[in-house]
């Protein structure tokens, strides 16, 4: 990372050069969407579903994820018990399907509940204009 600091009275901030901004943007973005996409997945597999077709359904809500993303979340969120899979045959090829485990629906249900919270306080702190992707100011509903 190309950061400098600028050394002052009381001033120890880092001075960051174009590229070093855009590196901070791109690591922030990802801590804010692997938090996101848990969700996502948990509340997917409310249904159950094999990978290819979870990552379909992502995909159609707007949410991209690579299979080299997905299958680590899928085996880490089933080591940790909030998920439980079978393999079973389906179209003449063995497909192991995942569906929430019932410690996966209270930890999803208080998810949401977190979610929700830190959604509503981010309204609150955003006031009623909430800007969109083109850098544009829209009303917020």
């Amino acid at each position: 990372m190309n950061t400098s600091f600028k050394f002052g009275p009381a001033q120890f901030e880092p001075k960051a050069s174009h590229d070093a901004s855009g590196e901070i943007f791109e690591s922030l973005r990802l801590e804010l969407r692997r938090g996101c996409l848990v969700l996502a997945v948990l509340a997917q597999l409310r249904a159950e579903h094999y990978g290819y077709t979870l990552r379909k359904s992502l995909s159609a809500s707007g949410l991209e994820i690579e299979e080299s993303t997905l299958y680590p979340l899928l085996r880490r969120l089933e080591t940790q018990g909030l998920l439980t899979s079978q393999w079973r045959e389906e179209e003449k090829r063995n497909k192991r399907f995942y569906r929430l485990s019932a410690a996966g629906e209270a930890v999803l249900a208080r998810l949401l509940a977190e979610w929700s919270g830190i959604n509503a306080s981010l309204e609150r702190i955003l006031g009623p204009e909430i800007p969109n992707k083109e850098d544009t100011v829209v009303p917020h509903p």
